[in-house]
């Protein structure tokens, strides 16, 4: 019941991994419940089953009236237990639960960096590397040839200046 308060007011918790793998089986019943809001008094009737499970007042309003509204779309796996490894103390399984759409940072990386890696390797990129590599070598050398001769004369005069300071 704790547990359950805690992670619908903090969104995300870190506990053994059995008691995460206990609370996602006690949690997510309770927030398909407020899914249910066809009419006044099936919300009415939720709320009160919602408050018998969690016993605070607080958790079962944020509950309602924050993540509700967020999971409304999604039809089931509201949550997402992570393991993070064994606790220093007692060599314990830890695991980190949270809510899967109150995670900002994962969620937006995950779309930021889907969508430009699709770009640039579906436009066709196979097609323009091919008329790319017919053109390169055509002017491949006048471009090498352009940047030698430019270097020569500058490492010339270079050299020579040296030497002339020598000899003075």
């Amino acid at each position: 019941m704790n547990l359950g308060c805690q992670l619908i007011t903090y969104k995300r918790i870190t506990t053994t991994l059995a008691k995460a793998k206990a609370l996602r089986t006690y949690i997510e019943p309770l927030i398909t419940k407020t899914k249910a809001t066809e009419s006044k008094e099936s919300i009415m009737h939720n709320h009160r089953i919602v408050f018998s499970y969690l016993n605070d007042k607080q958790a079962v309003k944020e509950l309602f009236t924050v993540v509700a509204p967020k999971v409304a779309s999604r039809p089931g796996g509201y949550t997402r237990v992570i393991k993070l490894g064994a606790r220093v103390g007692d060599n314990a399984e830890m695991a980190m639960i949270e809510l899967v759409d109150f995670n900002e940072i994962y969620g937006n990386s995950i779309a930021t960096a889907a969508e430009p890696a699709k770009k640039t390797r579906r436009s066709g990129g196979g097609k323009k590397k091919a008329d790319d590599a017919a053109t390169a070598p055509a002017d491949a050398p006048e471009a090498t040839a352009t940047p030698a001769a430019t270097e020569a004369p500058a490492a010339d005069t270079a050299t020579a200046a040296p030497e002339e300071t020598k000899e003075a």
